[in-house]
């Protein structure tokens, strides 16, 4: 995935003794991607680290790992073409690492930065793509939740929507709103009843889904506001 680096930071790591970290691909708030070398069997995959905080207990951390597993695991059992492929969960330092395919394009975040909105034409193709994923997961009781544009590749060449990132927050232990009440996610993507209640079903998803495509067509979300309370306002006044 994102086949567009940048620095070389990782490249003297070897995960698990076998995938060789190269380029680091993109950074976020979950986490950070990297490409790398799967040595044994002779391919190029990408690796993303799931961030923890400093101090994380030893216990936390290895819930962490289960978690990930966990999670890692659900997603492989969708086997849909338009979700990313998880290949394998490894640890290194004691955080997890999620090893999946290597799709060589752009997002549609980027996509949208470089050339503006994208056409009808083409948001519809991928508004049919990441409704048959999101039905896909759904009927395997698999919630996204963090739909957005950053998270949709787009592979060179095949022109194939991928979505990402499936279930990263819930892995993370993460809801909509922190312990210390910030906003963790994507507001402007993120369903109003979401926002109060983390206990949201497939319907959130969808919400998300129709945003991120009138984003694609318009090149900025109905929600969008120069701060958090106008997002949030605008959402719930919906």
């Amino acid at each position: 995935m994102w086949a567009m680096g940048d620095t070389n930071d990782g490249d003297s790591l070897l995960l698990a003794d076998r995938y060789r970290v190269g380029a680091r691909l993109g950074r976020g708030g979950m986490g950070t991607v990297w490409r790398a070398e799967d040595e044994l069997l002779g391919r190029s995959v990408a690796v993303k680290q799931i961030h923890l905080e400093e101090g994380v207990p030893a216990g936390a951390a290895r819930e962490l790992h289960r978690r990930t597993l966990r999670e890692a695991r659900t997603v492989a059992q969708v086997g849909h073409p338009s979700i990313l492929v998880v290949h394998d969960v490894v640890e290194q330092d004691g955080r997890p690492w999620i090893v999946m395919e290597l799709v060589e394009g752009e997002s549609l975040a980027d996509r949208i930065a470089r050339g503006g909105p994208v056409t009808a034409h083409e948001a519809a193709r991928v508004g049919v793509a990441l409704t048959r994923a999101l039905r896909a997961a759904h009927a395997r009781g698999v919630l996204h939740r963090d739909l957005k544009p950053a998270n949709v590749l787009l592979e060179e060449g095949t022109g194939r929507v991928v979505l990402t990132d499936f279930g990263i927050a819930q892995v993370a232990g993460m809801t909509t709103i922190s312990e210390t009440g910030a906003f963790v996610g994507s507001p402007e993507y993120t369903a109003p009843e979401r926002m109060t209640d983390d206990r949201t079903g497939p319907e959130a998803d969808l919400w998300s889904l129709g945003v991120l495509l009138c984003a694609a067509v318009e090149g900025e979300t109905p929600f969008h506001r120069d701060s958090l309370g106008g997002v949030l306002h605008a959402a719930q006044r919906v």
